[in-house]
């Protein structure tokens, strides 16, 4: 049986674990060849080995870089496309949180979650695009964004204005690329049970108690809503948000710890 994304070139960005990983770890199951970011050289070669040791037949690359960093980046955009002749899908997934009150938000910390979240996100898309372009591909590109984006919610005005801001972009994005056959569409994940958040003991079991579906999300949840709008089945949605939190924006009710934590502040 052939495989939805047989012999796909797929890039995603930020993807040593979590949701990231989880997406690469879909693409590679549904037969595509992938390109792996992360940060660092040492999680994004452990990434490419989990997957190679699950997937013994399938074609996972490493691409190590700060997506901050655009000329590294583009640079890992462009070494991808010349070595597997193009790119059908790219997955922008990479982002940064500050949990802070407004007043408290200092300068160096905003700039870094702006060249993240903002400059890498625009010029990694840039680089993507200017591939698929050359090649005449009629690809797919998804944004990582968040309900935090779309919703108010308590000491995330700048990491909520970046994932506002992303939302945005694929509204642009769709209109310009379109006429290149490109579309372009966005995830915007709630909370969701990752290496990170179940730190906290009170995460799974505090925001199931004010979901509606009446549990946390999972990186599978967001991994299932980034292929589906990857897939050429897709190809006539773009420019779309599709939130991916249990229904948790309807009314966006917090757990009664967090409620407890704010208000004792």
């Amino acid at each position: 049986m052939v495989r939805r994304f047989e012999d796909k070139r797929v890039f995603v960005t930020a993807a040593s674990v979590g949701i990231g990983f989880e997406i690469c770890r879909q693409f590679v199951d549904e037969g595509a060849v992938v390109g792996l970011n992360a940060r660092r050289r040492e999680t994004t070669q452990e990434a490419v080995e989990r997957l190679g040791s699950e997937y013994p037949h399938s074609k996972i690359t490493a691409f190590p870089c700060d997506i901050a960093d655009v000329q590294n980046i583009q640079a890992s955009i462009r070494r991808f496309a010349e070595e597997n002749q193009g790119i059908d899908v790219f997955v922008a997934n990479a982002g940064i949180t500050i949990f802070a009150p407004f007043l408290d938000v200092q300068p160096d910390e905003f700039d870094h979650l702006m060249h993240v979240n903002m400059r890498g996100t625009y010029f990694s898309v840039q680089e993507a695009a200017r591939q698929m372009i050359q090649r005449g591909i009629r690809g797919k590109i998804v944004l990582m964004s968040s309900v935090c984006g779309i919703q108010s919610h308590a000491n995330t005005s700048s990491y909520g204005m970046t994932k506002a801001g992303i939302r945005h972009l694929a509204i642009s994005l769709a209109d310009e690329l379109g006429p290149h056959g490109i579309t372009v569409n966005v995830v915007s994940p709630g909370a969701t049970l990752n290496e990170r958040t179940s730190e906290d003991a009170q995460y799974a079991n505090g925001w199931a108690s004010v979901s509606p579906t009446g549990r946390v999300g999972r990186v599978e949840d967001v991994a299932y809503a980034t292929l589906f709008l990857s897939d050429d089945r897709a190809s006539h949605i773009t420019g779309e948000v599709l939130v991916v939190d249990g229904g948790w924006s309807t009314t966006s009710p917090l757990p009664a710890y967090l409620e407890k934590e704010l208000k004792g502040k």
